[in-house]
């Protein structure tokens, strides 16, 4: 085929392709920042579609929801918020599926500063704890669930410091503000699966699952990026990319 035949038939083929290409606007909690970016650029690769992406806590994309924002899907850090809208007609019937299910972790960016059973919380001096707001982030509430399992809530109140949601928290962290704090195991682990400074992956045992649901909105039920999208989750470079930030994608056991 001439060069020039050949340059047509691949600028036609490209404007096919465009021509049904589509964007949607995408609610994300703000521990899944990290893979969702990685994610929604791979989905943009091989459909040609976009995923806008605004991240935050769960209980604020709710609540931006709730007053009309334009999203059309909704990847919360739980379970519940996406079952939440469904009940309130905001969500579309039979779409909710449990797209990861997260880890957290005590982190200090020092090394050796947080022992791998999680004693530095009963037993070395510290002046701050940094955790995500437990009424609008579900890291938040699985910290202080976890707090309450090892009887140490008492104890740390006076040296808690929130915040808005897990980014937030992990930056307090991060910038020196706070000596360590409760996180997601993926705001801290690199693409090898190792951690910088120390940390405690808190076992399931002591706080409910974080069961991360993802949910199509009915602004777009009729989508066809914001239902790819949907079904992009679940496919297998998603799903790998999900597993390298340190997500589980079944119910961990309970005795671990």
């Amino acid at each position: 085929m001439p060069i020039t035949r050949w340059l047509l038939a691949l600028v036609l083929g490209w404007t096919a392709f465009s021509s049904h290409a589509d964007e949607v606007q995408v609610a994300v909690a703000a521990n899944f920042s990290a893979p969702m970016q990685a994610i929604a650029e791979r989905f943009e690769r091989d459909t040609g579609h976009r995923a806008l992406l605004a991240f935050g806590s769960s209980g604020k994309l709710y609540a931006q929801i709730r007053h009309g924002a334009p999203f059309g899907l909704l990847l919360a850090a739980d379970e519940n918020i996406p079952k939440q809208l469904e009940n309130a007609g905001l969500a579309v019937d039979g779409s909710r599926f449990t797209y990861a299910i997260g880890k957290l972790v005590l982190w200090s960016p020092t090394a050796d500063y947080v022992d791998t059973e999680g004693t530095v919380l009963g037993e070395r001096p510290f002046a701050h704890l940094a955790i995500a707001n437990p009424k609008t982030a579900p890291y938040g509430a699985a910290a202080v669930a976890t707090l309450e399992s090892l009887g140490l809530s008492t104890r740390v109140r006076d040296k808690l410091v929130q915040g808005e949601n897990i980014a937030q928290a992990h930056q307090f962290v991060a910038s020196g503000n706070a000596e360590l704090g409760f996180v997601a195991l993926s705001q801290v682990i690199d693409k090898n699966g190792s951690i910088a400074g120390s940390a405690w992956i808190v076992p399931p045992r002591f706080h409910p699952p974080i069961r991360q649901d993802a949910v199509l909105l009915k602004t777009a039920a009729d989508n066809p990026a914001a239902r790819a999208l949907l079904a992009y989750l679940k496919s297998p470079a998603a799903v790998a990319l999900i597993k390298g930030y340190g997500y589980d994608l079944d119910e961990p056991d309970a005795a671990d």
